[in-house]
């Protein structure tokens, strides 16, 4: 993000949160817009990852949509046989931007695509943002202000949750390379780590139990699958007042082989482990 767009946008956006009586001067409903398109253009993001790998959320892009919301009135948008009624419109000049979208797939205007990544007949969210080379198939949806790496393959049916509130709350983060299956759902600012692979029906949550199983004693995180990780849906037993139950957990059985491309890694871990996708 370019420290002047920042200094410049920054602190009408977050003066203008603190007070909307604000938005009825126009230099600051104009610097609540600038910030959408900026996000639209993927000049900006909501959140940036680090050279050391960790993610900074940058809270003022958040109150900017929130204000946009209430600057923006309802309308109807007409899309050949489509009719839509709602406050933000859709994203337009995909041409121009090198990005596939399969009717009736819809991006919401300030979402990100970069060249060369697909989306399939799912929805993508606005302040979300998908890497080149990714694939949102299916009735995958990408919620506000995840963000999706390149390379990454969202099977059919994935839910990625939105966050938009609190604006510093950490959004949906899917790294580079990674491939989640069919009817995953990860929400809550959860972080998929690089190369990761979620097998169908996994859910992570920021409460969900993430163990990996792969050593002489289970390992518990949450929040988070570490790179490479290979995970599995699975159950651990939990007492309650009723009696004892099954609560849903994430298990990691393994991690993707360094010898091979990621094609054949991928193929080879779906295989080794049997994920299903």
């Amino acid at each position: 993000m370019s420290d002047s767009i920042e200094n410049q946008l920054r602190p009408l956006v977050e003066q203008a949160f603190e007070d909307r009586s604000k938005l009825k001067a126009p230099e600051y409903r104009a610097a609540v817009e600038e910030t959408i398109e900026l996000l639209d253009k993927g000049k900006i993001r909501v959140a940036t990852r680090g050279a050391d790998g960790e993610w900074t959320v940058h809270a003022w892009t958040k109150q900017a949509i929130l204000l946009y919301f209430g600057i923006r009135g309802m309308e109807r948008v007409e899309v050949g046989a489509y009719e839509y009624h709602d406050k933000i419109p859709l994203k337009k000049n995909l041409d121009q931007q090198g990005v596939r979208v399969v009717p009736p797939g819809t991006i919401r205007y300030g979402a990100h695509m970069e060249a060369g990544s697909i989306l399939m007949p799912g929805y993508v969210n606005i302040g979300a943002y998908v890497g080149a080379g990714s694939m949102v198939d299916t009735w995958a949806t990408v919620g506000s202000c995840a963000q999706v790496g390149k390379g990454v393959h969202l099977s059919g049916g994935v839910g990625l949750g939105g966050v938009l509130e609190p604006p510093g709350a950490k959004p949906v983060i899917i790294e580079d390379g990674a491939f989640v299956g069919s009817r995953a759902i990860v929400v809550e600012g959860s972080r998929i780590g690089e190369e990761a692979v979620l097998g169908a029906n996994v859910v992570i949550t920021s409460s969900t139990k993430i163990i990996d199983v792969t050593g002489p004693d289970p390992v518990e995180m949450r929040g988070y699958v570490p790179p490479r990780s290979v995970v599995i849906p699975g159950t651990q037993s939990k007492r309650f007042p009723a009696g004892e139950y099954q609560v849903p957990v994430a298990l990691i059985i393994g991690q993707r082989k360094a010898s091979t491309d990621k094609k054949v890694t991928l193929n080879e871990a779906l295989r080794d482990f049997g994920v299903s996708v």
